[in-house]
């Protein structure tokens, strides 16, 4: 048996609600506790019984936000490599990242949770091949250092998720980037 096929309108209440609710999550600095799920469904335009059955619980709307970017994100890193050089698309890809890790700010405890810290994660490694194919291309072209280990920048990358976009993130999140890039170019 086949099953039946997702209406139209149930896949377009899906993205209305996710769309919605990441500009709430980024608009109240990441304080998943402090978005209404309420209001996300009002503004989203479908009622709150809607919003439950595509999310029963805050935890798995915040994972399908999750799971929605970091896949973003991993798609990015090819496409940047392709429209410019190595070392300009890696920043470009960090830059993308920082934007992600303001979003990410406030919700980071309930993704860390629901992936055991990481170790079920399903994106892991995907993630990781992302920043791989980036540093490879950089060290092919000679603008970043060989050897690079994917998992010790994807550490470095780590302090953005921590960074209070209410508190001068953005600006700190363009000065770490700036040394962590500094740290993996063949010159500084």
């Amino acid at each position: 048996m086949n099953p039946k096929p997702t209406r139209r309108d149930a896949l377009d209440n899906r993205e209305r609600i996710l769309t919605v609710a990441r500009e709430a999550i980024a608009a109240s600095s990441g304080a998943s506790n402090g978005v209404s799920l309420t209001a996300i469904a009002k503004e989203a335009g479908v009622g709150i019984g809607t919003l439950y059955r595509h999310f029963p619980t805050r935890e798995a709307l915040i994972l399908e936000l999750y799971r929605h970017d970091i896949q973003h994100l991993i798609d990015r890193a090819p496409v940047l490599l392709a429209d410019h050089p190595p070392l300009v698309a890696l920043r470009l890809w960090f830059d993308e990242v920082a934007h992600y890790g303001r979003l990410k700010y406030g919700v980071a405890e309930v993704i860390h949770a629901a992936t055991d810290g990481g170790a079920d994660d399903e994106y892991f490694t995907p993630f990781l091949a992302a920043i791989a194919v980036l540093l490879k291309a950089g060290a092919a072209d000679g603008s970043l250092k060989s050897g690079l280990d994917p998992e010790d920048v994807l550490l470095q990358l780590s302090v953005l998720w921590r960074l209070d976009p209410a508190r001068g993130g953005e600006a700190r999140a363009g000065r770490i980037l700036d040394l962590i890039v500094d740290g993996l170019r063949t010159t500084s």
